[in-house]
């Protein structure tokens, strides 16, 4: 094992190196989770991708502990932020204090001001805390008393909701659903999954070892933004984009009725940089529609709106997804032999490389 310091490291050279990275990063995180490998990889996908992430699930399924142990792994500052009804937004982005000693206002900056924000149970906050929080993700900053703070980089919210409660909580806007990169939907544990965490959680639980540093992060989220996509791919993403807005365009005139609300351009957007993150997650310098796919799921399905009916016959977002995937034909990639060399040698096995 490498005596390395995290911060003395050198940057990953290839694709490979930082796959392999990568991959001993989600390893240390799933030495503590057990199972839910779709959470823990989306959570990579969107620090890559430099986006938000929202998780929902019931409680216990080890939402917390995940982005915990995950911060953990990546390194750097980490805050979490338990959201109530009482809160207000200067809990959250801070606030002008008054000093008596220097007779001046004083800006006493809160806590999102950190690498990773865990917003905890972010639907119990109020309308007021919310908008505070739509600057902060969407631009990256703060503006207290007229005066513009911008957050530490890499920076990234992880909030989570619980789906089942209907006291003391407030839906989140559209408007600020449509700022988190990917919605992942956190299931109960399979029989035998459960009784791993049984057997590891009840006497010693395991602690997970930090693999990356800010700098090291931000490297490699430059990585993911040079993915090549090719031009197929894009006309791909976009379809699938379109489909969700006109879907009798598309051979789904049943959709019509259905979908109150298609995708933004930013699901476009997060489409191509979510599969970029995969791709590089994976060891590729190069999309396949396979990544799209992959993602589409998790960016999708939080940005559709149903109508009264859908909703009232238990239609969800997910299935709508998965019949528009089903419906728009992916491009399918066609090699020369001097292209399928050229691919090969690239991206060839070394010795010592997993």
């Amino acid at each position: 094992m490498s005596t390395t310091p995290i911060e003395e490291q050198p940057l990953p050279g290839g694709v490979a190196d930082a796959a392999q990275l990568l991959g001993k990063a989600i390893s240390q995180v799933q030495r503590v989770i057990v199972g839910q490998e779709h959470m823990v990889q989306q959570l990579m996908v969107a620090l890559l991708a430099k986006g938000h992430c929202l998780l929902e699930g019931v409680p216990g399924v080890a939402k917390t502990l995940a982005v915990r142990s995950f911060a953990t792994v990546v390194g750097g500052d980490f805050a979490r932020v338990q959201f109530t009804p009482d809160l207000v937004p200067s809990d959250i982005v801070g606030t002008r204090i008054y000093s008596a000693k220097s007779e001046t206002f004083e800006i006493e900056l809160g806590p999102v001001f950190v690498n990773f924000v865990l917003a905890d149970e972010i639907n119990r906050a109020p309308a007021k805390v919310q908008s505070a929080m739509l600057e902060l993700m969407a631009e990256k900053q703060v503006s207290i008393g007229g005066v513009t703070y911008p957050a530490p980089k890499p920076f990234i919210v992880i909030a989570t909701q619980n789906p089942i409660e209907s006291e003391g909580v407030y839906p989140l806007p559209e408007a600020q659903r449509d700022r988190f990169l990917v919605k992942v939907d956190v299931p109960y544990p399979r029989g035998n999954e459960e009784l791993e965490i049984l057997r590891r959680m009840s006497v010693s639980p395991p602690e997970a070892e930090r693999v990356l540093n800010p700098s090291l992060v931000r490297h490699l989220q430059d990585m993911a933004s040079n993915v090549f996509v090719h031009n197929l791919v894009a006309e791909y993403i976009v379809r699938l984009v379109l489909a969700s807005r006109t879907p009798s365009e598309f051979g789904m005139p049943d959709l019509e009725g259905v979908i109150q609300i298609g995708c933004s351009p930013r699901a476009t957007l997060g489409l191509v940089a979510a599969a970029r993150a995969l791709a590089l997650i994976n060891g590729r310098d190069y999309v396949l529609p396979t990544d799209v796919q992959a993602v589409a799921k998790d960016v999708m399905s939080h940005r559709i709106v149903l109508g009264f009916d859908a909703v009232a016959d238990n239609v969800s977002t997910a299935d709508v997804v998965e019949r528009i995937l089903a419906m728009v034909p992916a491009p399918t990639p066609v090699w020369n032999e001097q292209q399928r060399q050229a691919s090969h040698e690239a991206h060839a096995h070394q010795p010592g490389r997993s």
